[in-house]
């Protein structure tokens, strides 16, 4: 009885083909993309320039939020300027190697920027529910070794996904229907006994992840009690309005996460499952800046002073 021989093919690229392949179009979305880019580069690198500079800002919360700075800006730099480049120049390869690392970058900052999030709300956990004890739970070198753990722990996460990705067989043609290599689109195209791995990977994070997340809501539970035991209602919104912003950006990357990934294992069109995938990748690090900006009021003073000083004339 001859053997059933499978239609593997050896994919040497892939061809992003998110958008639709039309000039017009193309320069539209890298108009679009490039615009989006700038705004949430410069956003981020105000808030890095202000939390280094301003003495004020010399404080934990603002030394996590730093970091979490600096991650979105590797993180939208990952995907955004090789599609912009890709619309302009009409040319929508990339390398196995190129997809792979892409792979990896997204999952590495995507993780780290969970695991700080997750610091970020157990030091609002600290600061509200132990004042008196702060400053000996979140010292300066607890400060390093949280951020260094959630750098290394993003660096995990990332090998883990681009391993089991990276391990199956391609079946199918190179073409990923989206603007940047993500994990759903490439095992679309995989040979379908190979996806056990990489779903197993998948099962296993989501799991992990719901348990921090399980933690992450505990924490505020103790943050909400110990707010409403306050007896001034100026000091519970005061301090209830330091956790505002920290809350708002958690339910930004989790809800436009889930639902990216959720619809890319739908029955969906692709269009919508890219357009998801823009929300997941652009949104969040877009966005952060500017809530975070908005809910500070010393952030707000500091930007106003900032900018002050720069347009004020020269004597």
């Amino acid at each position: 009885m001859p053997e059933k021989v499978t239609n593997m093919t050896i994919i040497t690229e892939f061809l992003l083909m998110g958008f639709p392949d039309i000039m017009l179009l193309q320069r539209l979305y890298a108009t679009l993309f490039f615009i989006i880019y700038l705004a949430a580069v410069m956003g981020n690198l105000l808030i890095i320039i202000l939390t280094t500079i301003d003495q004020k800002f010399q404080v934990p919360m603002y030394f996590f939020l730093k970091n979490l700075s600096l991650i979105d800006i590797c993180y939208i730099s990952v995907t955004v300027p090789k599609s912009i480049m890709n619309s302009l120049t009409n040319s929508h390869s990339i390398s196995f190697q190129g997809c792979a690392l892409q792979v990896f970058l997204v999952m590495c900052f995507a993780g780290t920027e969970f695991a700080l999030l997750i610091v970020m709300s157990y030091d609002r956990y600290a600061a509200i529910c132990h004042p008196l004890h702060y400053e000996a739970i979140v010292h300066r070198g607890a400060c390093v070794q949280m951020v260094t753990a959630s750098w290394l722990s993003g660096c995990v996460y990332g090998s883990i996904h681009v391993a089991g990705t990276f391990s199956v067989r391609f079946c199918g043609p190179k073409i990923v229907h989206q603007f940047f290599c993500d994990i759903p689109s490439l095992l679309t195209l995989s040979c379908y006994e190979d996806h056990i791995l990489e779903y197993t990977f998948i099962i296993a994070s989501c799991c992990f992840a719901f348990i921090c997340f399980i933690l992450m809501v505990v924490s505020y539970v103790h943050i909400f009690s110990t707010v409403l035991r306050i007896p001034s209602a100026q000091g519970r919104i005061r301090t209830f309005s330091t956790c505002m912003p920290h809350l708002t950006v958690v339910t930004l990357f989790l809800s436009s996460g889930f639902f990216a990934y959720l619809g890319s294992t739908s029955k969906s069109s692709s269009y919508l499952n890219i357009f998801m995938s823009v929300l997941y990748s652009l949104l969040p690090p877009t966005l952060n800046p500017v809530i975070y900006s908005l809910r500070n009021r010393d952030m707000k003073v500091a930007f106003v002073k900032m900018f002050g000083g720069i347009m004020a004339p020269k004597m």
